[in-house]
Parts: structure tokens; sequence; C-alpha cells
């Protein structure tokens, strides 16, 4: 089961603005993705979920991820999210994950699977994949989402997407506060 059929039969999208085929016999998935869902009101409501990976930038083939980034509001909801998605993990997956409560970048194994966490506190992912890729906005801004999304990838994997080496358990010391500032109008 590739992980777009995974993420429909278990309804564990969450406002997806993307969600196909890419080329190459990749598909792409750009929004969020349930990791612990929101309580059940009734059977046809239910509150939002309790804990998300935001603004999630995935690139698979059928059997596994190739490419995943996203928002973790805390360095705790890692192992709750590992949980959930691993099996379409494997050590040539490149993971890039922006958490708004961690006070120092640093690349991590976990079960083999290498880990890139950086500290988000104003950006967004789409905007800090940008830098880390070396490409500017405006070399995508007249693309549609499938082919930025394929861009985006490609310079990615060009890119060095690693910060210091540590252990799991460096990286959750360095949990802080949240430290993300809200934006837009009050």
């Amino acid at each position: 089961m590739s992980i777009l059929q995974f993420i429909k039969e278990n309804d564990l999208a969450w406002q997806p603005s993307f969600n196909g085929e890419l080329g190459d016999g990749l598909v792409g998935y750009r929004g969020a993705l349930i990791v612990e869902e929101g309580k059940q009101l009734s059977p046809d409501r239910k509150l939002p979920p309790k804990v998300q990976a935001k603004q999630v930038l995935l690139v698979a083939d059928d059997t596994k991820v190739t490419f995943f980034a996203s928002e973790l509001e805390s360095i705790l909801h890692f192992e709750a999210f590992f949980e959930k998605y691993k099996a379409y993990f494997t050590p040539q997956t490149l993971v890039i994950l922006y958490v708004t409560d961690l006070d120092k970048n640093g690349t991590f194994t976990y079960h083999d699977i290498t880990i890139n966490a950086y500290s988000l506190a104003e950006s967004s992912v789409w905007n800090e994949l940008l830098d880390l890729s070396g490409l500017d906005k405006g070399d995508l801004k007249k693309l549609d989402n499938k082919r930025k999304i394929e861009v985006l990838y490609q310079g990615l994997l060009d890119a060095d997407c690693t910060a210091k080496s540590m252990s799991f358990e460096e990286i959750l010391s360095y949990k802080g506060e949240s430290s993300k500032k809200i934006m837009g109008a009050v």
C-alpha cells in the first residue's frame, strides 16, 4: 500500500492543498497529517486533530517516502509521529523536520532513519526549504503546485540538509518553549 493510500484509508489527511501524481512515477502530498485525532463529538463531527504534522511536503514512490518535511509543534510529538508513519521511511528517505520548541538544530538517527531537525521560529516550512535548497521564490512563482513540489524536491536532493550530528536524547535536551511568532491580523 502506498503512503497516499495509507493516508486516505486511515483518514489522516488534514486540509491538503496537493495530493496526487508527480512525474517519474512519484506522488506528492502537501497539507497536514494527523498524528493524534481530535475528539469525536458525534458520528459526523470531530474536533481538529490534537497533534498534527503541519505544513507537510512529501514525495513518495509506490512503496516508500523519498522526501518528507513538516512542522511539529513540539519535539515531544516526534515519537508518536514516527510510530504512525515509520513503515514508509527508509534509510534513504530525506527527512527534514522543523520544530517550534527546539532551541538548537541537529541531525539524529532514529530506528536507522536520519532525521534533520531544525528550529522554526517565524518562517514557514516552505520558505525554510527554499532557503535550504538555494532556490528563490521567484523561480517557482509561475509554476503550478505539482511542478513547484518537483523543483523543490530536486533542489533539496542536491543540497546538504544536515545539521550538527547528535543523538535523539541530545535533541530532546534542547526542547525549549515554543518560540514561533504568530503572524497576521490580530
